[in-house]
């Protein structure tokens, strides 16, 4: 299996997991969900020109700068100027609706329940590993996950959810690693991060000196993490 879980240095004492593409996913795309709260303030836009616009806002969006502690307003306004610019990127006519009610809504909308999804190879693995293993999660979000997971069941699972907008840095830095080490008691060699994302959870947490397990679905997914730790067979 493609992971350096076997770099680990004996049993592993913590294994960390990615949010957003790790255990949880979308219900639907983000154009969606754009263009549904749109729709709502009186502006008809098609939802594959707002998920296209914010690919491209998204991928054109400068990495945020560490910084000393949390960040202000628990990242709202760097998702508002974001969010505002995928607006007008899809539809120049936004100018004519409250483009600050827009965002307030859709922004509350994101922490909805059912709006993100809880994978079922996720759940099954959780299960699978609590008890067996400390763990935690280290995920580029902000305060709002911690309802997401409530919501979905599974925040108790964790003993610590490090997330970015509260530490002030965010994967591939290895200072978000090292936060969550040093909070945890816990040595890099003794520990894996669990996530999809090549440089963000792959390089950062392998820069760091932790063990990784590549999550890469369909192919490899959380239901192989148990055998990856040499616990018996794949969970399905």
């Amino acid at each position: 299996m493609d992971t350096d879980v076997g770099k680990v240095k004996g049993e592993a004492d913590v294994i960390f997991f990615d949010a957003a593409g790790t255990l949880i996913y979308l219900a639907r795309p983000v154009g969606w969900h754009y263009a549904l709260i749109a729709r709502k303030h009186g502006l008809e836009v098609d939802e594959a020109r707002m998920e296209d616009a914010f690919r491209e806002v998204w991928r054109e969006r400068p990495a945020r700068p560490p910084s000393a502690g949390p960040r202000e307003d628990d990242d709202r306004p760097w998702w508002r100027a974001l969010a505002l610019d995928v607006l007008r990127t899809a539809c120049p006519s936004a100018a004519y609706i409250d483009g600050e009610a827009w965002f307030a809504e859709l922004y509350t909308h994101f922490a909805q329940p059912g709006i993100w999804l809880l994978y079922e190879d996720a759940r099954r693995c959780l299960e699978g590993l609590q008890g067996q293993y400390r763990l935690a999660v280290i995920s580029n979000f902000d305060g709002r996950l911690r309802r997401v997971l409530c919501d979905l069941g599974v925040s108790t699972r964790f003993e610590n959810l490090f997330i970015s907008s509260e530490l002030g840095c965010e994967k591939p830095d290895r200072a978000i690693f090292r936060q969550a080490l040093e909070c945890m008691n816990a040595k890099p060699e003794r520990c894996i991060h669990a996530g999809d994302d090549p440089d963000r959870d792959w390089a950062g947490a392998a820069t760091a000196g932790l063990g990784v397990f590549r999550v890469k679905r369909p192919r490899v997914t959380l239901d192989d993490l148990p055998s990856a730790l040499g616990l018996g067979p794949r969970l399905v």
